[in-house]
């Protein structure tokens, strides 16, 4: 009995020890430091970040001279800075004609990015709904293979590509020759000579995506305008349609930055923290500063990765390897987080978790139950594996005490948040995840997402708890499990 008192005793004061030194590491999680790096990266000299500009690339320099500072190591081949490939087409001129009646570029049409030159005929249109897989409205017994397909999407803005990636990928699995989306952001004001960025992949199969505005689809389905939604009869159109489209396509590029802080007996195995850097940029002169979103999240990954590197200094070394990634590309549909799953420079396959940081700075106002000044949102812990919610109720419980809201991992979840953020990239890797998120707000893709409106207290709270999470996965003993299928879009 005196052993199993003893052994019991030992443990105890091991965890005890154990805690006491991550809450030590965590203390250099402050409010104050928060505030100083935030307030450079969502400065007005970043100009807003958006990937492949200058901005974004002031905001790599920045990153990476941090993680030089934190003495962290490069984490692709000797460099801080992976890049990745950029495409942005220059329209040169574009035309649309329908039955017999011109419309305007801008006003009542929009190509998509990677909408190929070229001349197209269309004699007939395929109108299929809110366009999505799942949807109880779509009618899959009209073919839509070699005909232009028209939707009008449940959130039918051109800010919500993301959100529209989807049914654009299955419009394209099914073979159809183009893509009708009915928006009602015309006049199409985000519509420059040189257009939306899109990655070289989209390039190499070119399918044709063109936003409408309601008055062309009105002239395809021969009704009022008033009628135009998901709900409008579900069949083939006939129309006499002509689109002309002569282009040029400049190269760019944008990077993730990426430090590396080497581990003990375990350093090939890896977990990592991420968040996205880029952001809108500027429209004109007005800059899209993107505090929160995501700022707030690339702030806490300096903040989580200087916490570690102070640990290290200190003989607290982590048993994996800690890789701290800032990814760009993110607004413009996951490029960054994309690409580098894709070309892995850390084994997938030994990455035990991947913990996303995206918009941790603000409340939700929406939330009108529990604290609004002690939660965060977290998605992702019930997928491709049993351990993670175990795990994170258990560091929350003796650490953060912050209310773990959950509600955006119901699969019914309208937002899809799960699928929009980088994490999404691992998780369909087999990695497993947990995306920590305080919700959107009026500010959200908005100039005014600006550094005064952040409320660093709750924000030094919500890094705290990624920074626990983080040390608790980088020093135990196994791997996490892989025992749940990934949930498919």
């Amino acid at each position: 009995m005196k052993k199993i008192f003893l052994l019991f005793f030992v443990v105890c004061t091991q965890v005890s020890a154990q805690n006491k030194t991550a809450q030590k590491f965590a203390a250099t999680i402050t409010p104050d430091d928060l505030k100083a790096k935030l307030s450079v990266i969502a400065s007005a000299d970043m100009e807003g970040r958006e990937t492949a500009t200058e901005g974004q690339r002031k905001a790599a320099a920045y990153i990476e001279a941090y993680f030089k500072k934190l003495k962290l190591l490069p984490g692709d081949s000797g460099k801080y800075q992976m890049s990745f490939p950029v495409l942005q087409d220059s329209v040169e001129n574009a035309s649309m004609s329908l039955n017999g009646n011109s419309f305007e570029l801008i006003n009542d049409f929009a190509p998509n990015s990677g909408f190929p030159n070229g001349n197209w005929q269309l004699n007939e249109v395929i109108f299929k709904g809110a366009g999505t897989k799942d949807s109880t409205q779509n009618n899959d017994s009209i073919k839509v293979a070699n005909k232009w397909v028209m939707i009008v999407p449940a959130v039918a803005t051109t800010s919500s590509m993301r959100m529209l990636s989807q049914t654009i990928r299955l419009a394209n699995e099914k073979a159809a020759a183009g893509l009708l989306i009915v928006t009602d952001d015309f006049p199409f004001k985000r519509f420059t000579p040189k257009g939306r960025m899109y990655l070289p992949a989209s390039a190499a199969k070119p399918f044709p995506v063109m936003f409408i505005s309601k008055k062309v689809a009105a002239e395809i389905l021969q009704t009022d305008t008033s009628n135009i939604n998901a709900s409008f009869q579900q069949k083939t159109y006939a129309a006499n349609i002509n689109v002309s489209l002569q282009k040029i396509t400049n190269n760019l590029q944008s990077t993730d930055v990426i430090g590396v802080l080497t581990g003990t007996d375990k350093k090939d195995e890896y977990v990592f923290v991420t968040a996205h850097y880029d952001h809108l940029g500027k429209r004109d002169s007005v800059i899209y500063y993107g505090a929160d979103d995501d700022g707030s999240g690339t702030t806490s990954v300096l903040q989580i990765a200087q916490a570690f590197a102070v640990a290290r200094d200190k003989g607290f070394k982590p048993r994996r390897t800690m890789v701290f990634m800032t990814v760009s590309g993110e607004e413009k549909g996951l490029w960054g987080s994309e690409y580098y799953t894709n070309h892995p420079v850390f084994s997938l396959d030994s990455t035990s978790v991947d913990l996303n940081i995206d918009m941790v700075g603000r409340i939700d106002p929406t939330r009108t139950y529990g604290d609004s000044l002690n939660y965060v949102y977290t998605i992702g812990e019930d997928k491709l594996s049993s351990d993670l919610m175990k795990i994170e109720d258990s560091i929350n419980n003796t650490y953060s005490h912050l209310e773990l809201d959950r509600k955006f991992n119901d699969p019914k979840d309208p937002n899809r948040f799960y699928y929009r953020s980088d994490h999404y990239n691992f998780a369909s890797k087999g990695v497993p995840i947990i995306f920590y998120f305080n919700g959107t707000h009026a500010d959200y893709h908005q100039p005014t997402d600006t550094v005064d409106k952040i409320n660093f207290d709750l924000m030094s709270k919500r890094a705290k708890l990624v920074f626990y999470t983080a040390w608790e996965m980088a020093n135990r003993d196994a791997m996490l499990k892989r025992d749940i299928p990934l949930t498919q879009k």
